[in-house]
């Protein structure tokens, strides 16, 4: 049994449908398919979420481009231009919770609204599939796969999401199964999300309770590359490397796979491939368990929109435990995720993802307890097995505001 995760890329069109299902004919094999929203669609949900939440009239016109966009590709996939009734259905509860007034909450919302990206994506290539294609068997995740209730950063609940995924996906009278990746539900069955890009994690979690022997990520890449190949020169691909090699890219913010995927498969032994669905016959990259110590090429992994924020005790005593405790008590309260710290005698500095929202918010309450000084729109490089050449590459012509290194890992704040 093998578990393929589609991303948004790969069924951003009717096309992308049509070779999502050719790419499965290509296996004999038990499948779990987790798809997904299509396209962009995620983010145009996060706009529908925020003119909503702020009660902004707009909210219809973005309402009416996304539904206009999948009823297109359902018209160019179905015959007769026919939508199914299964998606004007979905249609219809999305714009029902539109009408509603919204709670004071905004990753509730969030959470209730973005989810139907991936309800639909889902939903239109099972019925694709049922009609054209291998019978497949719909099933809403979030019956299955139950979380905390953090909103948009849930935590999974392993013992009853292993209890419901086990008896739902059990391949008695069904090969293939198509789901969704990135939701998740609470015990009271209100619907939650995994954190951006979370399907891929979606997809590990099944892989891990169902002993799969592989999990694929189809992507737009022909595999794992050196550095994004948006930004960068003359990539490479990696043939393969270890669970340990992939957790490091991940955390310091390759995404090509979401950070939190490795470890169930680690846990299991359970390999990754992450192939090109464009030219499927090729290998790709392989993560697996591998012996003995690595050593790769440059790799580098760029993170966009950096905020430096440097905080000293005011009235200039060291910073120390305490200190440094009452600075991530506030970060934490703010859902503030730390990509770097830099430590001196009376300064702390850190740098972070500029919040989406309340980073006003946030720098008043630093300030309240610290003097506090920022710099905004920074990238953040991580090189891994670096020299010197990859060094002055990546910092010709740029200001370097945080350099650290350490023997394979070399990372570094830029204007």
């Amino acid at each position: 049994m093998k578990v393929f995760k589609f991303g948004g890329a790969s069924v951003k069109d009717a096309d992308g449908v049509r070779n999502l299902a050719c790419i499965l004919n290509r296996f004999s094999d038990d499948i779990v398919v987790v798809v997904s929203a299509m396209g962009k669609t995620t983010n145009a949900m996060e706009v529908i979420v925020k003119n909503y939440f702020e009660q902004d009239d707009t909210v219809w016109s973005k309402f009416e481009e996304v539904k206009g966009n999948h009823l297109a590709i359902c018209n160019a996939l179905f015959e007769n231009n026919t939508t199914p009734s299964s998606v004007l259905s979905l249609f219809e509860q999305l714009e029902a919770k539109l009408k509603t007034e919204p709670s004071v909450n905004f990753d509730y919302e969030y959470d209730q609204i973005v989810c139907f990206g991936e309800l639909l994506s889902t939903t239109i290539i099972s019925e694709y599939l049922n009609t054209f294609h291998t019978a497949t068997q719909w099933i809403d995740i979030r019956k299955c796969l139950k979380t905390d209730g953090i909103h948009r950063d849930a935590n999974i609940n392993w013992q009853l999401s292993q209890q419901f995924i086990y008896e739902t996906f059990n391949f008695k009278n069904q090969k293939r199964f198509i789901t969704q990746g990135f939701l998740g539900a609470t015990t009271a069955n209100i619907t939650t999300t995994l954190g951006r890009e979370g399907s891929d994690f979606t997809a590990a979690i099944i892989a891990n309770i169902l002993d799969a022997e592989a999990a694929v990520i189809w992507k737009d890449v022909p595999g794992i590359l050196n550095a994004d190949p948006q930004y960068f020169e003359a990539t490479k691909k990696l043939d393969e490397i270890s669970y340990k090699e992939a957790i490091e890219m991940t955390f310091s913010g390759a995404k090509v796979i979401h950070p939190k995927t490795l470890k169930p498969l680690e846990n299991k032994n359970i390999p990754l491939h992450v192939k090109s669905f464009i030219e499927p016959e090729k290998e790709g990259t392989i993560i697996k368990e591998l012996e003995g110590v690595q050593k790769l090429m440059p790799i580098f992994i760029l993170k966009q929109d950096q905020v430096l924020l440097t905080a000293s005790p005011k009235d200039l005593s060291f910073m120390q435990e305490e200190a440094i405790s009452q600075l991530f008590s506030i970060l934490a309260q703010f859902r503030v995720k730390v990509n770097l710290v830099q430590h001196s005698a009376i300064s702390f500095s850190i740098a972070i993802d500029k919040p989406e929202r309340n980073f006003e918010a946030l720098v008043e309450a630093l300030a309240n307890e610290f003097e506090v000084k920022y710099n905004e729109q920074l990238d953040l490089i991580t090189i891994r097995y670096y020299d010197e050449e990859s060094i002055d590459q990546i910092t010709k012509d740029r200001s370097v505001f945080v350099e650290q290194k350490t023997r394979n890992t070399g990372r570094f704040l830029l204007k």
